[in-house]
């Protein structure tokens, strides 16, 4: 997980290198209309979006490993297999995460907390 700080230089990066994107393309650019400058500007919005989402999800709590799990299906302790990679859809555009994720030997069940299963309803990322 990485710091405060290290999350806000990483986004601050971003955003520098977006904006000096921005900055070109309009060099570049003969006479931009206004839709021409409004697909440019959201479709940049959202790349900083996504990656402003992403450092945000990842730094949350939950991304750690939490004390085995019950199983949703069968109730058993879960065990904590690893940090694996996770792709969740959001509004703001697919969010690559990589979270602690456990897996039930009863009955094969597999989770990637924050999310129902650790009593966090209504907060799940799944």
């Amino acid at each position: 997980m990485d710091s405060r700080e290290g999350v806000r230089k990483r986004l601050s990066a971003k955003a520098e290198g977006l904006i000096d994107e921005l900055m070109t393309w309009h060099e570049e650019m003969d006479e931009p209309t206004l839709t021409d400058i409004e697909d440019m500007v959201l479709r940049l919005r959202k790349e900083l979006g996504q990656e402003m989402a992403e450092a945000v999800v990842c730094m949350q709590e939950g991304n750690r490993p939490v004390p085995g799990p019950a199983c949703p299906q069968c109730g058993r302790e879960m065990r904590y297999k690893g940090q694996k990679g996770n792709t969740v859809e959001s509004r703001v555009g697919a969010l690559k995460t990589e979270r602690g994720h456990y897996h039930c030997s009863q009955c094969g069940e597999g989770i990637f907390p924050p999310g129902s299963a650790t009593g966090a309803e209504g907060r799940a990322l799944e």
